[in-house]
This record gives structure tokens, C-alpha cells and sequence, in this order.
């Protein structure tokens, strides 16, 4: 079996600003979700440090790759600031309601250095080995700008987790499910409702008509209450994280499969790899974002995957059962 913990919480910071907090967190988390992720490989995670030279702030990637389980995985730590351009602003204002340009007040035109910002988080992909075996995404993270002279502008935090099996195991499917609800249940029981119809609606492949995955939860833009019980909130969040994943690979990392099973993993991967490239708002923020490490912003995408053209599984297959799920999404929890 399978062992991992939740590393107790450090002494009380809570007098230490939101985004020392959130960073602390973020440090924490990672160390305790690849410890967890090696308990079930027979390889380790490495670090890959980097920096953002003159623009400020970098990261530690963790990397994990050709393991017995894992083929493929990142747990990545970010910590960046320095300014946002106008053009980045601009792009990220549909998506965050309060995020402002600063203006000249003699002129009343934008400030062309932008606006300075602070982003940190923990984003993770992991790909397993067997297609029985669902891949994996989580990201947790916090964003805040500042006016020209030093004050709060804007913040807000993001974040979820969610599963993409390529066979369907529906006690798998409502074991993820359950507990990420429960997390956010503690607080409010309003929320897994939303979040859980939130990520259906954007790990949504638009020109597959489907869904990456089988879901979890996705909030963004997320600024409407105390920021020190969001930030509990996510707490709680990852630690759901590790005993709703863990289990799951347990069971199904050792199982036999066909190459025609393989062949199938390989084809969702790639509608993956679609969503990813196409859609994900991080990887878009990530790679506008200057002096950014594209190596880190990639690390989700997986080593293997295939494009066969006017591919369709049978019916009444089990490739096909998945496909239902993800043209009409289940409630799991």
C-alpha cells in the first residue's frame, strides 16, 4: 500500500501577507505531493531550478519521468513579478473582471510599462504508464497587482484539480469526486456545485464537441470573500488531493493492457495535448508572459501521443463508453 501524509502546517503567518502566505503553501504542497506521487514508482523526482533573469522571480520544476508507473510528470512551483504589458492586460481582462491598466493622469493613456504584478502557484500534470491508469492535472495559484504608487490594485486566486482517465472506472470517477467535495463542503456547499459545472465547461474541447477528462473542480477570478479564507480553501483543496489520486493509481498502474489499449491512451493524450495548446488560459498567461520558462509551461504535455485520422471507436465498446461521458458529463459526487 501506498503511504503518504499531510505535512502539519507551519506556526501561525497568518500577519504575513496573502502572497508570502500562498507561496509558503505552494513550497509545502510540492514537497508533500511528490514524495506521495514516489511512494508508488520505482524512480524519483528531480529539481530543475530556474530564473526569470532581470524580470523577476522563477521556479522549481520537480520532474518525474520513464518510471514503472509514471511515464511522464511534472509538480512545478512558481514564484514571478515585474510588470504586465498592455498588451498581456488587455488579453487577461475578460478573464479577470477587477484587473485594471494604469493610466497617466496627465495624458489619461495607458502607462506603457503596464502594470506590476506578483504570481505564484503549483501547477502539476501527471502522465501515467497504463491507460488504465487516469492522467492527472491540479493547479493551485494567486495573482495580485499593484497601482503605480505601491498600492493594492487587484488579486484573486485560481485553481483545481481534475481527472482524465482513458477507460472509464466510474468508482474511481466518484472516489475524485467525493473528495474534492467534501474539501470544499467544509466551507461552503455552494461550491463543488459551481466548480465542478466550472470545470466541465472549461476543459471543454470546443472543436471535439467533448471534454478532456472526466472532471473535478475549476474557479477562477475567485476575489468575492475574506482572502484568508480562500486561501484556507485551497489548503483544504490540495489536501484532498493526494488520497483522491493515490488510490486510484494503486489499483490501476499494475494492470494488464493490450496495444490496442495503448493505442487508445495514445489518442486521448493527443486530444490533450489539443485542449492544452489551443485553450488552456495558463498555458496562454504563461508563454505571453516575459521571460517565462517555456520548458515548464510545456511540461504538461505528454511524451507519447498519436493523431489517426477519422478515428472512432466501436460501439458499445468500452473506448466508446468513455467518449459518452465525456460528450454528456456525469454528476459523480
Amino acid at each position: 500500500m501506498s503511504s503518504y501524509s499531510i505535512m502539519p502546517a507551519p506556526q501561525d503567518k497568518t500577519h504575513l501577507p496573502i502572497r508570502q502566505q500562498m507561496e509558503a503553501l505552494i513550497r509545502r504542497k510540492q514537497a508533500e505531493i511528490t514524495k506521495g506521487l514516489e511512494s508508488l514508482d520505482t524512480v524519483k523526482f528531480h529539481a530543475d531550478s530556474w530564473t526569470r533573469g532581470n524580470d523577476g522571480g522563477g521556479g522549481t520544476s520537480m520532474v518525474i519521468a520513464n518510471g514503472s508507473t509514471f511515464e511522464k510528470g511534472g509538480v512545478n512551483v512558481s514564484v514571478v513579478y515585474g510588470n504586465l504589458t498592455p498588451t498581456a492586460v488587455l488579453a487577461m481582462k475578460d478573464d479577470h473582471k477587477n484587473l485594471k491598466l494604469p493610466k497617466d493622469p496627465k495624458t489619461g493613456l495607458p502607462v506603457p510599462d503596464g502594470v506590476k504584478f506578483f504570481a505564484c502557484g503549483l501547477s502539476m500534470v501527471i502522465h501515467p504508464k497504463n491507460p488504465h491508469a487516469p492522467t492527472t492535472h491540479l493547479n493551485y495559484r494567486y495573482f495580485e497587482t499593484w497601482n503605480p504608487d505601491g498600492t493594492p490594485q487587484s488579486w484573486w486566486f485560481g485553481g483545481g484539480a481534475d481527472l482524465t482517465p482513458f477507460y472509464l472506472y466510474e468508482e474511481d470517477a466518484k472516489h475524485f469526486h467525493e473528495l474534492h467535495k467534501k474539501a470544499l463542503d467544509k466551507h461552503d456547499k455552494t461550491l463543488y456545485p459551481k466548480y465542478k459545472k466550472w470545470c466541465d465547461e472549461y476543459f471543454y474541447i470546443a472543436h471535439r464537441k467533448e471534454t478532456r477528462g472526466i472532471g473535478g473542480i475549476f474557479f477562477d477570478d475567485f476575489d468575492d470573500r475574506d482572502p484568508q479564507e480562500i486561501l484556507k480553501i485551497c489548503e483544504d483543496c490540495f489536501d484532498a488531493f493526494l488520497p483522491s489520486y493515490l488510490p486510484i493509481i494503486e489499483k490501476r498502474k499494475d494492470m494488464p493492457y493490450t496495444e490496442e489499449e495503448k493505442q487508445w491512451q495514445l489518442i486521448r493524450r493527443g486530444r490533450y495535448v489539443e485542449f492544452n495548446l489551443i485553450y488552456d488560459r495558463g498555458t496562454q498567461f504563461g508563454l505571453r508572459t516575459p521571460g517565462s520558462r517555456v520548458e515548464s509551461i510545456l511540461m504538461s504535455l505528454p511524451e507519447h501521443a498519436s493523431w489517426l485520422y477519422n478515428h472512432h471507436p466501436a460501439p458499445g465498446s468500452r473506448e466508446a463508453k468513455l467518449l459518452e461521458v465525456t460528450t454528456n458529463p456525469r454528476e459523480w459526487a
